[in-house]
């Protein structure tokens, strides 16, 4: 089982393990040299990890990727949510509940 990044053994709190955050800050690195993200911010809280990706630093998120354990029985522990609160996707499987966000990434060429 893969440890917690950046913590101990804390139970009180969720967190992102290695892998998971591997994913995400993959997802975050394409993201920036595209020039849609500029900063970060990760949460561990009681009930929820959160990683906050803004376009600028002195602002509300633009998007919100929650690992929600208590829900990994239900609709799925992973979430993306706008910046409006709306659930854009939430499943069992981090890369695919990612997929929203990197449709981000295609564009039409002129």
């Amino acid at each position: 089982m893969n440890m917690p990044f950046g913590f101990n053994a804390d139970q009180d709190r969720v967190a992102f393990d290695r892998a998971e955050l591997g994913v995400i800050l993959s997802l975050y690195g394409r993201m920036v040299a595209a020039g849609e993200w500029r900063d970060y911010a990760m949460s561990f809280l009681r009930e929820a990890a959160v990683f906050s990706v803004f376009r600028r630093a002195a602002e509300h998120p633009l998007y919100r990727i929650e690992k929600r354990p208590r829900l990994r029985a239900a609709q799925g522990q992973y979430a993306v949510i706008g910046m409006d609160g709306r659930i854009l996707k939430r499943g069992h499987d981090l890369p695919v509940v990612l997929r929203v966000l990197e449709k981000k990434l295609i564009r039409p060429v002129d």
